[in-house]
């Protein structure tokens, strides 16, 4: 990986005004969560971060946790996503930390994956907590697209030692046959019309991906509702109205139903985010 890009991107996270988070409900216990977290985590989020494990026996398909940031009304869209308020807190607290710092991949539609754009930590405490918990160094880069509009200059697509996981359709796998031959550390596992369910089955059992966080957008994380994937949410609300307007991050006809397994608020601000561990139900 570019050295420059990476100390770049782990300087910001040790420099940013990241707030302690304080726990206003905890229901995690009548919910199957394991606990995870060292002492600098559990600082800044107010004790232990829960994974959602699903009951035994073991899943055919990974464990899959949706991370959103919306803000006061709901919106989802943004040109710049730092628009949406979360702040630095939700940004190297959660988005780039705690929602995967146990995670063996994350994934995002194509539309997500600019051309800087890299799924990581970044603070070196959740470097560290994912180094402690026996993970790789980054975990694997998972991109959906149906028709192979995507950006193939991305530093996703293009950083040898992490395993790329193309969640292609049809046209996808025509568009861009060549490219992805060019790329060995990318491996092509073909989706069809009926959905993500077998993708993410083979997934787990070929590649051993075994935990998923998936960030958006918002038709993928529609999908994956729609499709019964997704096991829990981490959604983070800003103290801001804006965003384009009517994006919500469900976007289909049966809105998914919650139970909260934990609900927090940002310390040391009087306009502070307000994160949420739900369970769909």
């Amino acid at each position: 990986m570019d050295r420059a890009f990476a100390d770049r991107k782990t300087e910001e996270a040790v420099r940013a005004g990241i707030r302690a988070l304080a726990t206003v409900e905890d229901c995690s216990a009548a919910w199957p969560v394991r606990p995870i977290g060292n002492a600098w985590s559990r600082k800044y989020y107010d004790g232990d971060f829960h994974l959602f494990e699903p009951p035994p026996p073991p899943p055919s398909r990974p464990a899959v946790s949706l991370v959103f940031v919306h803000t006061k009304d709901g919106n989802t869209g943004a040109d710049n996503p730092g628009d949406l308020g979360g702040g630095p807190t939700d940004l190297h607290l959660i988005y780039e930390g705690l929602s995967r710092v146990a995670a063996n991949g994350v994934l995002a539609g194509a539309s997500t994956v600019g051309r800087t754009v890299f799924f990581t930590v970044w603070h070196p405490e959740l470097v560290s907590l994912r180094r402690e918990l026996g993970l790789p160094r980054h975990p694997a880069q998972i991109v959906v697209s149906n028709d192979g509009r995507i950006d193939l200059d991305s530093m996703v697509f293009n950083e040898p030692e992490v395993p790329v996981f193309m969640l292609a359709g049809a046209g996808c796998r025509t568009k861009h046959a060549a490219e992805f031959l060019r790329r060995p550390w990318v491996t092509v596992v073909p989706t069809d019309a009926s959905g993500l369910g077998g993708a993410l089955a083979r997934l787990r059992a070929d590649h051993g991906i075994e935990r998923v966080s998936a960030v958006g957008g918002r038709t993928i994380a529609t999908a994956l509702i729609d499709q019964w994937l997704v096991q829990d949410l981490y959604l983070t609300t800003s103290a801001i109205d804006g965003g384009e307007p009517n994006t919500p991050f469900y976007c289909g006809k049966q809105p998914p139903k919650y139970a909260t397994i934990v609900r927090k608020t940002e310390t040391g601000t009087d306009q502070p985010i307000k994160f949420e561990h739900l369970a769909l139900t």
